[in-house]
This record gives C-alpha cells, structure tokens and sequence, in this order.
C-alpha cells in the first residue's frame, strides 16, 4: 500500500480514521470502493481518496454506508486521532 503524499486535509473529521480502519483489516481502496458500490454508495476512486485525505466533506449516507462495510459502529469513525 502506498503512503499518504499529501497531509490530511479540514474537509471532514472521519477520513483519517476511514483509512487507518481500512488498511488495518487489509482491504485496498479498489476493493473497499467495490463493496461501497455493491452496498448502493455511488463513490468514484478520486472522491474516495479526498474523502480520506478529509479534502472534501462526507454525506450522511457515505458515513453509515462506510461504517457498514468496515462492520464498525459509526462512532468508530468519529474517534480522536493520537
């Protein structure tokens, strides 16, 4: 897997624990936008990446849809980075 280029962004507040949830159960962001689209989220590989870099806000919808596919309860996507 490839390293974060560019720092994390204010756009929104979960991307950061989004990437560090997803890498930690081995699933690529191909896969994991894969199972995004089969779960009914219509999400392309770049809004994907911003949405991590937290470049760009998330819709309600995408936080219970990405809560879904990495099996976590929300508020694991809100938890304070160290």
């Amino acid at each position: 897997m490839r390293t974060r280029v560019k720092g994390y962004g204010t756009g929104n507040i979960i991307g950061r624990n989004v990437e560090k949830l997803r890498r930690a159960q081995g699933i690529s962001q191909k896969d994991f936008i894969a199972r995004l689209q089969v779960d009914g989220t219509d999400i392309n590989p770049s809004s994907f990446s911003k949405l991590e870099g937290q470049t760009r806000t998330v819709t309600d919808k995408e936080v219970l849809a990405i809560a879904k596919v990495l099996d976590v309860p929300i508020e694991a996507l809100f938890e304070e980075q160290n």
